[in-house]
């Protein structure tokens, strides 16, 4: 089912929206099914589980960081990991930055935005991404590149508050991108709301229980 699933979203994306197929806790076989129907970017929650599947599997595969990131886990990816979703700390991005200089790599980066009305969402304001953008400390990193943002809704069905949360996210990644930065992504919707963050502005979706069934997280 894993490639017919596959399939049937790619065909439900316009063009320019990027599908990230979220694999985390899923086993090697399954990966390697979506493998085989065309996916190559795929997207993890845990370092040590990503080094094993990108050791275990082919190398044209980019691999997404889009879980919450400890500093200190940095190291065992900074040679492979193509983009990381979800920084939220400045003292993330310097870590991210050294390692990346040990490679002598440039890492893409997106900021992890806080719009959910959760308070268990991780995530920086508005005010903060404009006071890290525009410092000093910023302008020294140059083994990072912040490509767009990431932003996760709140768990609701109301279609209001999570359009209100995804189209205020849209609004300041288009007051950025007039400025001087080169943002390109917009990392907003997962299987339960991507069509809905489309049709606010994302350009890239992670998309994973669509794709290869309900997780078990006890496995």
């Amino acid at each position: 089912m894993i490639k017919e699933n596959l399939l049937e979203i790619k065909q439900s994306l316009p063009e320019n929206v990027t599908l990230v197929a979220v694999s985390k806790t899923k086993p090697l076989e399954d990966l390697q099914e979506a493998y085989a129907a065309g996916q190559r970017i795929f997207g993890e929650n845990k370092i040590q589980e990503m080094v094993d599947k990108y050791d275990a599997l082919p190398k044209d595969i980019q691999w997404h960081m889009i879980g919450h990131l400890q500093s200190n886990k940095v190291k065992y990816m900074a040679h492979f990991v193509d983009l990381i979703h979800g920084v939220d700390k400045f003292s993330t991005l310097k870590e991210i930055n050294k390692q990346a200089k040990k490679h002598d790599k440039v890492i893409n980066c997106l900021l992890q935005v806080k719009i959910a009305k959760e308070d268990t969402k991780f995530g920086l304001s508005f005010d903060e991404i404009n006071e890290i953008l525009a410092s000093e400390a910023f302008a020294e990193l140059k083994n990072i590149k912040i490509t767009g943002f990431m932003g996760m809704a709140t768990f609701t069905d109301n279609k209001k508050q999570l359009e209100e949360e995804f189209s205020s996210l849209n609004t300041f990644f288009n007051e950025l991108k007039t400025q001087k930065l080169s943002l390109k992504t917009l990392s907003m919707g997962m299987s339960g709301d991507y069509m809905l963050a489309i049709e606010n502005g994302s350009n890239m979706v992670r998309v994973g229980s669509s794709i290869f069934g309900q997780r078990n997280y006890n496995a």
